[in-house]
């Protein structure tokens, strides 16, 4: 490989923002296009962001099962690794190194830039790298020299694979480094195999697991014969279910409790399913009674089967209308517009729109038009054939509309695909055929297309950024999300369905309820989510008083809700060291997923100085 070459198109990206799509390999352009995006420092010479001997100890308890399954089979890999000059690491699906072992020397290298076990290895902390990127793209991917992001990892050649169970979540990544000079082509093999068998345990297990979990429900059952009970899994899913809910519901083995819970049903007693080898947990099951609902609460359509909806519904009469336009438009086929603020669920509307059409058995594809580059758009909207450019697929790409055949295209933030792909997504709409790039055949298509956004798409139609026929053609059915501020008596009924679903402990009482109530929330249920998160994730760890906890979590100042020009206009006033300042906070709390504390200790400065700043900034 020419490393000469990728560097120098490594600095014009970087100094001028041009590159030349047809030089990079897809997966990398596209890497370098979201560092660009998330700001990330193309000039980093080592990672920042390290856990602490108590938070690393505390990971790898939690992700004690992949640590487990892979060990056996990097300690069979661990010589030839040494004697190749490499290193392996075992991450964490959220970037956390877990374990690192290899040769001494690669090993001392790697502790220059950080590269070290409790670091987190992700695209936005380091840029373009083999385990970011695959936790990315759940890809196995080869990054080399200078087509890692930033300069930190210019003179190592990575190579990683994500381990993915079968349901698609993402356990983990394999990945093999070394120091470019000693790159070989056996690495990406290597990582694929190693994963590959760890995927072929976890299936093996999981099936074992479920055997025996089976086969104490059929002891359940003759034991309660009459009794509403469900077993299931370690991620929710029904494996199995007494003689009068297979008769109500035929459909039940398979479904969420969560799914099954919003039908009628509630949780009378919990007990967990334990393995006779070791009396570890491998399930639950629960007893089950049948609740009477208020009549607003869920709406069914004319057919016998019920209203699916995967999420809370709620009380508020605002979000009640939203899901009676559901119900209303979900069995035609009419292009549904969705608006609403960001974080109040407009993917959660679209996807019910799809479960409760004709469409339900087909696919649902969603595509965030904000987040792909507009060299990509065509490509990942209309698919290309084999050999369209360089750093194609062998075999070609269905784009998200042969994808979304026989189902549901959902466009989030339409309002964002640029002017040129308006035409061609116009012309696909009409003639319901699209043309891959490179390719001279015309694919039929039979797609129901649903677009949200949370900007003002009529402004954008005036000032002549969007087109005015092809507003109309998306514009037919609108359906608003409302804010969360406009449904707060939700929020106790939210609450408990977040915690439920992520099963979570917050220990909330009524006056944290009354506090989360009082707050205007301007990130919505996101936000919400992330607030949720944070106690669950704090209160085992706390050593003061509950309420001290909820003081530093919950939010205290709201954000800045007032036009644009205004918060530009506080930017101005500030010093441009202040600016620096600002810029780092906002930065240290996205790191930290908005933890003052954490935050504070990140950038090495005082809690309270970190306090007086966020008033001082408006934040």
């Amino acid at each position: 490989m020419d490393t000469t070459f990728y560097f120098d198109t490594w600095k014009r990206f970087v100094k001028e923002g041009v590159l030349d799509s047809a030089r990079l390999n897809k997966r990398i352009l596209e890497s370098w296009y979201r560092c660009k995006t998330e700001k990330v420092n193309p000039y980093l010479n080592k990672a920042h962001y390290v856990l602490t001997h108590e938070e690393l100890g505390a990971k790898k308890e939690e992700h004690a099962l992949l640590i487990e399954l892979a060990t056996p089979f990097l300690k069979k890999m661990d010589q030839p690794i040494k004697e190749s000059g490499m290193m392996a690491l075992l991450v964490d699906p959220d970037g956390y190194v877990l374990s690192l072992s290899g040769n001494e020397r690669t090993l001392t290298n790697a502790k220059k830039i950080n590269f070290v076990e409790g670091v987190r290895w992700t695209e936005t902390e380091v840029g373009t790298n083999a385990i970011g990127t695959a936790l990315q793209t759940k890809e196995p991917v080869i990054i080399h020299g200078p087509e890692h992001y930033s300069v930190a990892s210019h003179q190592w050649s990575c190579s990683a694979t994500p381990i993915v169970k079968e349901d698609g979540r993402l356990l983990g990544v394999i990945d093999v480094s070394c120091p470019v000079e000693s790159s070989h082509p056996f690495m990406i093999g290597m990582v694929t195999s190693i994963s590959y068998a760890i995927e072929k345990e976890i299936t093996s297990r999981s099936y074992k697991q479920e055997v025996a979990l089976i086969q104490q429900a059929l002891i359940l059952a003759e034991t309660h014969k009459n009794h509403l009970f469900i077993v299931c899994n370690h991620n929710n899913l029904i494996l199995s279910a007494s003689k009068p809910i297979r008769e109500r519901f035929p459909q039940v083995i398979g479904m969420n409790l969560h799914e099954l819970l919003h039908n009628k049903y509630k949780i009378d007693l919990e007990m967990p399913s334990l393995l006779k080898e070791d009396y570890s947990r491998n399930g639950r099951c629960f007893f089950l009674s049948e609740i009477v609902k208020e009549q607003n609460r869920l709406f069914f359509p004319h057919s016998e089967n019920t209203f699916l909806f995967k999420g809370e519904t709620g009380v508020s009469r605002v979000f009640q209308n939203t899901l009676q336009k559901i119900k209303i438009v979900a069995p035609s086929d009419t292009s549904v517009f969705i608006t609403g603020e960001t974080g109040t669920g407009k993917e959660l509307i679209a996807r019910a729109i799809h479960d409760n059409s004709l469409r339900e058995n087909g696919p649902f594809i969603s595509l965030n038009c904000g987040a792909i580059p507009k060299d990509l758009m065509e490509s990942e909207l209309f698919g290309y054939a084999e050999g369209a450019f360089t750093g194609a697929r062998r075999q070609g790409y269905k784009g998200k509309f042969e994808q979304a055949n026989k189902g549901t295209l959902f466009l989030d933030e339409i309002g964002e695909i640029p002017q040129t792909m308006q035409v061609a997504l116009l012309r696909v709409l009409q003639e319901r055929k699209v043309t891959p790039i490179g390719s001279m055949k015309e694919v039929p298509l039979d797609v129901r297309v649903i677009t949200a956004t949370h900007r003002d798409l009529s402004e954008l139609v005036r000032n002549g950024e969007f087109r005015e026929d092809l507003y109309y053609r998306l514009h037919v059915f609108p359906i608003e999300a409302p804010a969360l501020r406009d449904r707060k008596e939700d929020i106790p009924h939210l609450v408990s369905y977040i915690c439920q679903k992520n099963d979570w402990s917050i220990g909330h009482s009524e006056s944290v309820i009354d506090k989360l109530i009082e707050y205007d929330w301007p990130g919505n249920i996101r936000e919400l989510t992330n607030i949720l998160e944070r106690l669950h994730i704090m209160l085992p760890e706390w050593h003061g008083s509950i309420q001290a906890l909820y003081k530093e979590i919950l939010p205290t100042k709201q954000l800045p809700s007032g036009p644009k020009d205004e918060i530009k206009s506080t930017e101005n006033q500030l010093k441009p060291r202040e600016k620096i300042q600002r810029d780092l906070m906002l930065d240290a709390l996205k790191k930290t997923k908005g933890n003052v504390t954490a935050a504070a200790k990140l950038l090495d400065i005082p809690r309270s100085t970190f306090y007086k700043r966020l008033q001082r900034f408006s934040l």
